[in-house]
């Protein structure tokens, strides 16, 4: 009985006994001005359209003496100077629990997939903190991404957050997509931040699926929304990314894309005031980035493993957003324009691309096969002009000759179809094949290496030895010395 109430019990409680009102004042490009109501950075107000019941939601984004300064989560066509501003008390929340699974929400939380409102019992905060550091679990678990270079050589863990950085037209949104369909990960939350509206139905039914789409939430903000929609829609999806992690799940999270989030942002602080300082971008695009990105990653109850796309202005990798968002996550995956050219797929250029983190997640022989094909990429790439000259003269160097001899079989092994599906089985039987490297049963695993000894643990270990060996010869010193005495 307690249970059957508890809805409407929630809904008693959230409700504001006193309301707060201001009226507008004005309309100033994406803002808009009111004479209070009484509020808070942050807060959600109500603005009522003229001899209307249609209402209109705008987040407090600035106050100037008694002054408000509103972002609208939507078009001010209808908004006149004297319109009621009602302020909610609280800022905004997402609606969660398992109903979200399947469903498709907007910027504010709110199903736009024509399946009727969602039942749930809970909110959560779309803005919040990132989990306390000393209670986040270590990361020492493989995640399979069903992408074969990205499952070898560039190997991730569970809880690890990573970038997929290129320019237009290089192949994030697709291997994103590849990504979705083909993680073992228990949650699939995926934010499209200022997205193609075209790509939206392309994403749920040919990319993801029924199948795809029963364990997924999506969260939208295509790119004719305002610059809140798409600033907001980052937090919510990582909002529902956070309540999944709190149930004890692994959750895939995946955003595309970081620049516009950015770029939306950018619009915002420049709309109240702020003054521009790299390439255009106020300060606040880059004190959002970190905060919004530390919120994944592991927790003491589950993880989020995030990867994030992040379209290069003008193919340029030291651009502000790409260098910031680079060196705030745990990884980064470079896709080449040239590679995508030559129909390359994945284009991952393995030798500007890195897993910080692949070291805890690998067993010994992997990693003794993934330094060898990298080795040999490298070799490759380094002597590619005088191959394809024809002036490198086979026998000049062994290392050489076996990158020259595997280069084909290495192409063959990082590349594969976009709709193929590699098992992390599959994945490691070619990479022993290839590197000729014998990787035990034991390392197929989904933590391999968490019984591998810490740094610390072996610099302990050495420093014991170090100790009991100076030990042994002052010893030995001690008695040589007297016996010349006797």
């Amino acid at each position: 009985m307690k249970s059957f109430f508890k809805k409407y019990i929630n809904i008693v409680k959230s409700t504001e006994t006193i309301l707060y009102t201001g009226y507008v004042t004005g309309v100033k490009g994406l803002m808009i001005e009111s004479r209070g109501p009484r509020s808070v950075i942050g807060e959600i107000c109500t603005i009522k359209y003229p001899n209307s019941e249609k209402t209109l939601l705008a987040e407090v984004m600035g106050l100037e003496d008694n002054k408000v300064k509103l972002m609208p989560f939507g078009d001010t066509k209808g908004i006149e100077v004297g319109c009621e501003v009602i302020a909610t008390g609280h800022e905004l929340q997402v609606p969660v629990g398992k109903n979200l699974l399947g469903r498709v929400l907007d910027a504010t939380g709110t199903p736009i997939d024509g399946k009727g409102p969602l039942e749930v019992n809970e909110y959560y905060p779309a803005l919040a903190f990132p989990p306390d550091p000393m209670t986040k679990k270590p990361i020492d678990r493989r995640i399979v991404t069903g992408v074969r270079c990205i499952d070898s050589l560039l190997t991730c863990g569970k809880g690890q957050r990573l970038g997929i950085f290129a320019g237009s037209g290089v192949g994030k949104s697709t291997l994103l997509s590849t990504i979705a369909r083909n993680t073992n990960a228990d949650v699939n939350v995926i934010g499209l931040i200022g997205e193609r509206n075209r790509e939206v139905m392309d994403f749920i039914n040919r990319d993801l699926g029924e199948d795809g789409m029963k364990r997924s939430v999506l969260i939208v903000a295509t790119s004719d929304t305002s610059s809140i929609c798409r600033l907001r829609a980052a937090y919510v999806t990582t909002a529902v990314a956070e309540y999944f992690r709190d149930q004890g799940k692994d959750v895939m999270l995946m955003m595309d894309n970081m620049t516009r989030f950015a770029h939306a942002q950018r619009e915002i602080g420049l709309s109240t005031g702020e003054a521009p300082a790299q390439r255009g971008y106020p300060p606040s695009v880059f004190d959002m980035i970190p905060k919004l990105l530390e919120r994944t990653g592991t927790s003491d109850k589950g993880t989020i493993t995030a990867f994030y796309n992040v379209l290069v202005d003008g193919d340029d990798m030291d651009e502000p957003i790409t260098d910031k968002v680079r060196g705030t996550l745990d990884g980064h995956i470079v896709l080449s324009r040239s590679l995508a050219q030559q129909r390359h797929y994945p284009a991952i250029d393995i030798l500007q691309s890195i897993s910080r983190l692949s070291r805890r997640v690998c067993g010994s022989q992997t990693l003794k096969a993934v330094t060898k094909i990298s080795r040999l990429i490298a070799l490759y790439e380094e002597n590619r002009e005088m191959i394809m000259a024809g002036v490198y003269q086979k026998g000049s160097n062994p290392e050489v000759d076996l990158a020259i001899d595997k280069h084909q079989a290495i192409e063959d092994f990082v590349t594969q179809e976009e709709d193929a599906r590699c098992t992390i089985e599959d994945t490691l039987n070619k990479l022993s094949a290839l590197a000729e490297i014998e990787i035990p049963d034991e390392e197929y695993v989904e933590n391999p290496a968490v019984n591998r000894k810490t740094i610390a643990e072996l610099v302990k270990e050495h420093k014991v030895e170090d100790v009991v060996n100076e030990n042994s010869s002052a010893s030995r010193f001690d008695i040589s010395k007297n016996l010349n005495l006797q």
